[in-house]
Formats: structure tokens, C-alpha cells, sequence
């Protein structure tokens, strides 16, 4: 099978190499998978330059979700066991981990109804308890993790202030739905917040990025709001002056998804039952802006690392197929 092979720490561009391998075997409790479709994520970039909490050894296969075919013929959402990932036309993946893929949804887009879905639907409503007609601030609006916090927010009946970066990014927080777009790159989000909420600043505020954007939060965050952390996507990790969350009397939340596959694995397949039911309804649908070829993949992982894509990128190691048009 060809496979994407990372051998050596770097840019992905640079290190990712495409190669012949073998099929992976499954272990005790695993099983094989025909890769439909595989959606890049942000940590397969930082996993290619060595910067992730999960380093698998070298060579190790990125690829962290996908939509794959059991060798019985379901259609399920996996993540790959590293270090064989997605990023090939076969992987292996826990066998009592596999999701049902929503028929409501094609392979690419069901491949991206995973990790940054369930990261939105835990941190909104386990951490933050998102109330209808709140008002829910999401940095990097127009990016895959923002995108699906945004369609998730305005499914749970909240009026959502989306932060993207630059006119075409901002343009796609409004398609998504975004009751108001701040465009950070040409406004004061902090005063554009402000404004928006009549000067109580937002409810909740749905962070992926950290550093400057954090920055902003804290200054934007309402009486009795929630900051949600859910990463560092600016590669800066602030340090929260405790004393001013004190005297604002807001909340900091933080969120890491992967420890609920292991304290509490009934709550991510609950969460995938909702998030199911929004799909079929036609509430929320992964935004899935490009489709690439297994050839393309290097590419689009490092353009996805430059920050330069909007919502998801998947790569089709075969022709798609699937559900819903």
C-alpha cells in the first residue's frame, strides 16, 4: 500500500515522504481499516515537527482521523492507532473506539465529525454549560476547529461573535452563520466585543489559539463568563493573571478531549449520538474546503500548519464515496 512516512523531524512539506509499505497488523483488540478518507489536523504538523504531548516512534504515519471501511463493510470514524495514521490507504484503529459514520454526511465530511466536533460539543456544553441566548465569542472562526464551535453554538440557540483573520477568513465565518464576524487583522476585537454585547462582553469564549488571542479573551470575558482553552494554535501559551479572572470573577476552562476516550469513554459516544442527531437534522455539517488526493498530502498538512486553509482539509487516498450530497 502507499503510505505518507515521517522519518525525520521537521516541516511536514520537508519531512513527509510518500512510500510503499507494508499493511499495518492489527494488535490485540484492533483492526484493520481501508482508509475513505482522512482529515488533517493541526497536531499532525506539530507531530511531524516533534512538538506534540504524543510523539509515535520514527517512521511513524500522520493522520490522527479518519473515515475508514471495517473489513466487514461499515463505514465508522476512527483515530488511527500511530504509529500507523491515517495518511495511507490502510490503518489500524481500537476496535471498541470505532463511531458509526453519520449517513447524513460523505467521508470527508464524517472523517471531520471527530475530534474537533466532539473538542466543541465538550467544551461548550460539559465545561462551559452553554445556555441558549448566551452569547458565544470563537477565536479562528473560519478554521476547522472555530467552524465546528461555531455551527455547535448556534445549534444550542447562543448568539456567536466569530473571530477570524483577514477579509477571505472573515467572509467565511459569516457563511457559517456568525452573528457578528471581527475581523482581528482590521478591528479591535476587544471593542468590536464590547459593542457587540452592549459592553458586557461574551458568555463564553472558545479559544484554540492562546497566546494574543487569550490576551483579548480576558479583556472580553462577561461577568460570570467562561474562557474554554482548547489549544495553542499561535504556538504562544499565555499565563493567565490569576488575580484578574479574581477580581472579574470569570472562569478558565480547560479542555483536553483525548482523556475522555480513557476516564470516561461512555461520554464520547454519547457526545457522538448528539452530534449525529444535529447532522441528521441538517444543524451543523463539517466544513470541509478542500479535497485532496493521498499524493497532495504533504502539501495540504503544511499549508494547514501555515495557517492558511479554512475548515477542513481532507485527503481521499480513493475515489470518495459515501453518504449524503
Amino acid at each position: 500500500m502507499q503510505a505518507w512516512q515521517v522519518h525525520e523531524l521537521g516541516e511536514p512539506g520537508e519531512v513527509m515522504r510518500l512510500a510503499e509499505a507494508e499493511r499495518p497488523t492489527p494488535g490485540e483488540g484492533q483492526v484493520l481499516l481501508k482508509v475513505r478518507a482522512a482529515n488533517i489536523n493541526f497536531p499532525d504538523a506539530l507531530m511531524c515537527r516533534g512538538h506534540y504531548q504524543v510523539r509515535p516512534p520514527l517512521p511513524f504515519t500522520p493522520g490522527v482521523e479518519i473515515c475508514g471501511e471495517t473489513e466487514d463493510g461499515r463505514r465508522v470514524i476512527a483515530n488511527p492507532a500511530l504509529p500507523h495514521g491515517g495518511f495511507a490507504e490502510y490503518a489500524v484503529a481500537d476496535a471498541a473506539a470505532l463511531l458509526a459514520a453519520p449517513e447524513a454526511l460523505d467521508d470527508a465530511e464524517a472523517a471531520a465529525l471527530h475530534i474537533g466536533y466532539q473538542t466543541g460539543w465538550f467544551g461548550l456544553h460539559r465545561r462551559a454549560r452553554l445556555e441558549a441566548g448566551e452569547t458565544l465569542l470563537v477565536h479562528a472562526a473560519a478554521g476547522g476547529v472555530g467552524s465546528a464551535a461555531v455551527q455547535l453554538g448556534k445549534a444550542a440557540g447562543a448568539t456567536v461573535i466569530g473571530v477570524a483573520g483577514g477579509a477571505e477568513k472573515a467572509a467565511v465565518a459569516r457563511e457559517l452563520g456568525c452573528d457578528v464576524v471581527i475581523d482581528r487583522r482590521e478591528q479591535d476585537v476587544v471593542a468590536a466585543v464590547k459593542e457587540a454585547t452592549g459592553g458586557r462582553g461574551a458568555d463564553v469564549i472558545y479559544d484554540p489559539v492562546g497566546g494574543q488571542a487569550y490576551a483579548q479573551s480576558a479583556k472580553a470575558v462577561g461577568f460570570e463568563g467562561r474562557i474554554v482553552v482548547v489549544g495553542f494554535a499561535s504556538g504562544s501559551i499565555p499565563s493567565p493573571a490569576l488575580n484578574h479572572a479574581l477580581v472579574k470573577n470569570y472562569s478558565i476552562l480547560g479542555l483536553h478531549w483525548g482523556l475522555y476516550n480513557t476516564r470516561n469513554p461512555e461520554l464520547v459516544q454519547h457526545c457522538h449520538e448528539q452530534l449525529t442527531g444535529l447532522a441528521a437534522r441538517g444543524a451543523i455539517r463539517p466544513l470541509v474546503s478542500e479535497r485532496v488526493p493521498l499524493d497532495g498530502a504533504a502539501d495540504a498538512v503544511q499549508r494547514v500548519a501555515d495557517g492558511v486553509t479554512t475548515g477542513r482539509v481532507a485527503v481521499l487516498p480513493a475515489p470518495e464515496n459515501g453518504a449524503a450530497s
